[in-house]
């Protein structure tokens, strides 16, 4: 049984029948962390777990929200009127698809109310952005049940180069966003509704990501290109180890590094730390305070990282990107500063143990992190990161396979 089917079977038991069931992807960025809030390049991909939300509409204005638990208990929200939702009314989880309501009400979608039960097994604080999939399958919901659906839009449309900046697309109006438009709205109840201040990745990720592909977002822009990523056929995987050291967004440290980009663009006179190229990294550090330089620094160079994993992919030279990965992580932990005692143990554990290559994924500070693998060395490599966390006393970390999976959409 998958995760719409659960979802759909437990509010026929709870409820009553449901208009429809909508569900949404977690994501593996692959590789261009926290390059997105800095108007740079991601490349992310969806996985097959996902967050499924049931709903019936209501008429009475009030938005009641549920989530199934794993051991199959019910823990119900309070009901709160939609008119009523503004920023800090609403907390823990139920913030998440509260905050969407809330933004689409604000972006003028007439929502009435609807009863909603949210089932997933998308991994919680494990840097694969559950949130944004309870957000997105949320998003989709309140909008069928509202009468004014999403237009998907195209799934595919050339990057332009590194010095095209038309700016984002507008809004045109009307009642039917389309997918770019509907990740800003998320993205505005996640910034300003729960108060985490993240980009774009995740949400754009968890809508647009197809089957078999890679997501090369040009988040400036917009544009974006679906990437043919089949690891399977090279003869390698994607390992992602779930560390089970739990992050969150709104904690301290994301908040801290954003701010500190914003303030180096501030000293350098440009709109976001995109503008710096690689040829003038060396201009802009020695321009800056010495506590932005690492900041800018893994910028720039994470933008070029994205660029040259994109052409490795786009050649179907898949393994060529491992050592890209790997100077990823040292960047990550050495510049950015976002990593911890659980990442580093799985990316060296994993790289001993055979792995081409092997990054953080996701915000930092704990979450998971990914191994480019040989497919037969991946019970050596899980045997090695197992081991390596036994040895460090860490909790077991979780190991699964993470293959390019569909974006969100309606199931029923």
């Amino acid at each position: 049984m998958n995760q719409a089917q659960r979802a759909a079977e437990e509010f026929r038991a709870r409820i009553g029948e449901p208009t429809g069931v909508w569900s949404a992807p977690g994501r593996v960025n692959l590789i261009g962390e926290h390059t997105d809030y800095n108007d740079g390049y991601v490349l992310p991909f969806a996985i097959p777990h996902r967050i499924a939300v049931a709903g019936a509409a209501r008429t009475d204005g009030l938005l009641q929200v549920a989530t199934l638990g794993d051991d199959g208990k019910l823990n119900q929200a309070d009901p709160v009127p939609v008119a009523d939702l503004t920023p800090g009314k609403v907390t823990g989880w139920a913030a998440y698809p509260s905050g969407v309501a809330w933004s689409l009400r604000e972006n003028g979608i007439p929502v009435t109310g609807a009863t909603l039960l949210i089932a997933g097994d998308v991994p919680a604080g494990a840097g694969l952005s559950s949130s944004h999939a309870l957000e997105c399958a949320t998003a989709l919901a309140l909008l069928d049940l509202s009468g004014h659906p999403a237009v998907p839009g195209p799934s595919n449309s050339a990057v332009p180069g590194p010095g095209h900046s038309p700016g984002q697309p507008a809004f045109s109006g009307g009642l039917a966003p389309d997918l770019p438009t509907l990740a800003r709205w998320i993205q505005r109840a996640e910034n300003d509704f729960v108060g985490a201040p993240t980009g774009l990745l995740d949400q754009t990720a968890s809508l647009r990501c197809v089957e078999g592909h890679a997501l090369f977002l040009d988040v400036r822009s917009g544009e974006t290109e679906q990437v043919p990523f089949n690891a399977a056929a090279s003869g390698l995987e994607i390992l992602v180890i779930d560390t089970r050291a739990s992050h969150s967004h709104t904690d301290g440290g994301y908040a801290a590094r954003r701010a500190g980009c914003e303030e180096a663009a501030r000293l350098l006179g440009i709109p976001a730390l995109r503008d710096v190229s690689l040829d003038g990294l060396a201009e802009a550090e020695a321009a800056l305070p010495e506590n932005l330089r690492p900041l800018v620094r893994h910028i720039v160079t994470e933008n070029a990282r994205v660029l040259a994993a994109v052409d490795h992919l786009r050649a179907g030279d898949l393994a060529e990107i491992g050592p890209i990965l790997t100077a990823s992580h040292a960047s990550m932990r050495d510049d950015y500063r976002i990593s911890c005692l659980e990442l580093d143990v799985a990316v060296d554990s994993a790289l001993k143990a055979g792995a081409l290559g092997a990054r953080m994924t996701g915000g930092g500070f704990g979450g998971s992190a990914i191994a480019l693998v040989r497919v037969e060395d991946g019970e050596r490599v899980r045997a090695e990161v197992t081991a390596a966390f036994a040895a460090h006393k860490l909790t077991p970390p979780r190991l699964f396979s993470g293959v390019p999976a569909a974006g969100a959409g309606r199931d029923q």
